[in-house]
């Protein structure tokens, strides 16, 4: 597989339902809308086809791996347009009847799906400010591995949304030269305006890799509003594009070339200790 020096990466921004087919029209549209504008990459949000209105309704709706109509639409678009795709999460068969794997797939510009990640960390939280309670783990099945694979553009790794609080596995990635990682997300309205910008910037200057960053961002029909800010930040934490609120898209260059310079001139990966003594 040839690897390019320069690219362009898009990150999709949503504002998704629970009718899964206007989600496929709107996500059909803004990723036709990346491509023109150059977009070779291009990643989906967190639950991009099926914001449901609760999350039995996930379940019900649960593709079997390697088929059915989500899986399909990602295929079908990554071929027609001839890009490298990453498919935000899907609802997808678990062990267990009761329970789904929330799925990021990467598809590449053929149409092959070429990596599967799991989302590990769920999001067990309640929110005093709203009223808000979310219990992702009474649907879902964590998965249990990191993902980093070979693409054109680099070393791409997969994370989803509640995996931004956790740094050890953006730095178990490094241990599979990571370079690139998309992280499709649906972060809170409230837990959005207090951290996600930090969290995004953070895990790129920490790991001085890009990250690709797509949020669901808007009113949902199951009363919930998500944060938005789609971002595509670079290796020293520079917001290279965003999308504060609304659907569209954003696009930016991936260097190879700028990310190599920066991880030799700060060599701060090869600085790190992995274990400390006690005082």
């Amino acid at each position: 597989m040839g690897v390019f020096l320069v690219s362009y990466v898009a990150a999709i921004q949503m504002a998704s339902g629970p009718n899964i087919n206007a989600n496929l029209l709107e996500a059909d549209r803004l990723i036709s809308q990346a491509v023109t504008a150059g977009a070779e990459l291009v990643v989906l949000p967190e639950n991009f086809a099926l914001m449901s209105m609760t999350e039995q309704d996930n379940v019900s709706q649960r593709e079997k791996a390697g088929a059915g109509q989500i899986q399909d639409f990602m295929a079908e678009q990554a071929a027609h347009h001839g890009i490298w795709l990453v498919g935000g999460t899907i609802p997808l068969e678990s062990g267990s009847p009761e329970h789904i794997r929330a799925a990021c797939l990467l598809f590449n510009d053929k149409g092959k799906q070429v990596a599967r990640y799991d989302k590990i960390h769920l999001f067990d939280v309640s929110l005093d400010e709203t009223g808000e309670n979310y219990t992702e783990s009474d649907t879902i099945e964590p998965g249990n591995a990191p993902v980093v694979v070979d693409t054109p553009f680099g070393r791409l790794g997969l994370a989803v949304c509640y995996d931004l609080r956790f740094p050890e596995l953006f730095r178990t990635m490094l241990q599979y030269d990571v370079e690139i990682i998309a992280v499709p997300s649906a972060f809170t309205a409230i837990t959005g305006r207090a951290h996600w910008e930090v969290l995004v910037r953070a895990r790129a200057i920490e790991n001085l890799s890009y990250l690709i960053a797509s949020a669901q961002g808007g009113y949902h029909a199951n009363s919930r509003e998500t944060h938005g800010d789609s971002m595509i930040v670079d290796p020293w934490g520079v917001v290279l594009d965003r999308l504060p609120r609304g659907s569209g898209f954003v696009i930016a260059k991936i260097d190879r070339e700028r990310l190599k310079g920066i991880r030799q001139k700060f060599p701060a990966l090869e600085h790190r200790k992995m274990a400390y003594q006690p005082v």
